[in-house]
């Protein structure tokens, strides 16, 4: 392994905390999708969740007011409530000591991930928005890719460690080799598609040394 790939909703941020109860009690009510199973948008660019959810469910929702309500919402969420996900800071430190290249790959707009760069004062070799890239976002290979490009590492060579079942798909089929990151007991997304399944951030810390000593 010579780089891994780090998405940061629900991997470095406890960001999912706070965005599933805001879309389960606010917005899926407001477009009328209350049963929706949240794992169909979840790590998806927002913009590219509209565009999903019209085509999917025909919507009525207005597009720019859709925009809007994640727009706002997420300033209370990464400006005010979201904290670092346990010995997220030391297991990025102890990478880093080993010689490993650290990028972030996110679908949130550069904006949302700079409050959190700044908030935390996390810095990283490359920082890849989907929403800024060039072509479709999670759960298309493209922006994993993109980002292998810009550290310059084969994807072949590099972990992606994702929460979701889109981050999943993504930095799987840019042909790395990705970790599932499970939140804890009480969340049952199936990550079965990952090639590893850390269940704890000890166990992602000690999956992701093993494969620098490898």
């Amino acid at each position: 392994m010579d780089a891994v790939c780090f998405d940061m909703d629900g991997v470095l941020v406890d960001s999912e905390d706070y965005w599933h109860p805001y879309e389960r009690e606010e917005l899926l009510p407001l477009i009328g999708l209350e049963d929706l199973d949240l794992d169909e948008i979840t790590g998806m660019n927002y913009r590219e969740i509209y565009d999903y959810l019209a085509e999917t469910y025909a919507i009525g929702t207005d597009r720019e007011a859709f925009l809007g309500w994640y727009e706002e919402t997420a300033t209370a969420i990464y400006g005010e409530e979201v904290a670092l996900l346990d010995s997220a800071e030391s297991l990025l430190a102890e990478l880093r000591e080993r010689g490993v290249t650290l990028a972030l790959v996110s679908s949130s707009p550069h904006d949302w991930i700079d409050v959190v760069l700044d908030r935390f004062d996390l810095t990283f070799d490359a920082v890849v928005s989907a929403d800024a890239f060039g072509g479709p976002g999670k759960p298309e290979p493209g922006v994993y890719e993109h980002a292998a490009e810009r550290i310059g590492v084969d994807p072949a060579d590099v972990v992606a460690v994702e929460d979701s079942l889109h981050g999943i798909e993504s930095a799987g089929r840019a042909g790395m080799h990705v970790v599932g990151f499970r939140h804890g007991a009480a969340d049952e997304t199936d990550r079965s598609g990952a090639d590893y399944v850390a269940d704890s951030p000890t166990d992602l810390r000690e999956h992701l040394l093993a494969r620098v000593e490898d």
